[in-house]
């Protein structure tokens, strides 16, 4: 979902569930009722039960770490990472469809982009490509560039910091990858 259609969306929510203690309060039909119009009605439900679990299991504060993340619901692999990193400044990867883009150009990947090998290989690469102290920035970074210039049609090559280093383009394959199942 783009930024800007979701901007009214989450001001409107921040402004009625301001911390998590508000939001862990409130009547289940209350965040629906915010949510409304957004879609994913199950992304409103996991964050109204992670709200809670944060209030009775984490004091109040939502974990920093990595596997605590991962154990509230609504909350996968890349929204881990990304938090850790970016909330939290440690070195952890993140890994959405933007940056898996630039990564399967980048490293010219020819397998189905989800296929569970593909996949590994994937965080394996986002992992080693982290660099220490910055992988907030790095992740942020990778995403904007993959919504920007790395795009799913037409990406903008010659605008890429990284076209010397990307395997795909050097082989004219950009528009190649990521291939799809």
């Amino acid at each position: 979902t783009q930024v800007a259609t979701v901007m009214p969306y989450f001001e409107r929510f921040m402004k009625r569930f301001p911390t998590v203690r508000d939001l862990a309060a409130a009547d289940l039909q209350a965040v629906l009722e915010i949510w409304q119009g957004l879609g994913y009605y199950s992304r409103a439900r996991n964050l109204h039960r992670a709200a809670r679990i944060v209030m009775d299991e984490f004091d109040g504060q939502i974990p920093s770490d990595r596997d605590d993340l991962l154990s509230l619901p609504g909350i996968g692999p890349y929204t881990a990472g990304a938090i850790a990193s970016i909330a939290f400044g440690q070195d952890e990867a993140a890994l959405d469809g933007n940056i898996r883009r630039v990564y399967a150009r980048l490293f010219n990947i020819d397998q189905p982009i989800r296929e569970r090998e593909t996949e590994k290989q994937l965080w394996s690469i986002a992992r080693q490509q982290i660099p220490t102290g910055q992988a907030g920035d790095y992740n942020q970074a990778l995403m904007d560039l993959g919504s920007a210039v790395c795009t799913p049609r037409n990406p903008d090559c010659a605008a890429c910091p990284l076209t010397n280093l990307c395997e795909a383009y050097a082989l004219d394959l950009q528009d190649q990858r990521p291939v799809k199942n």
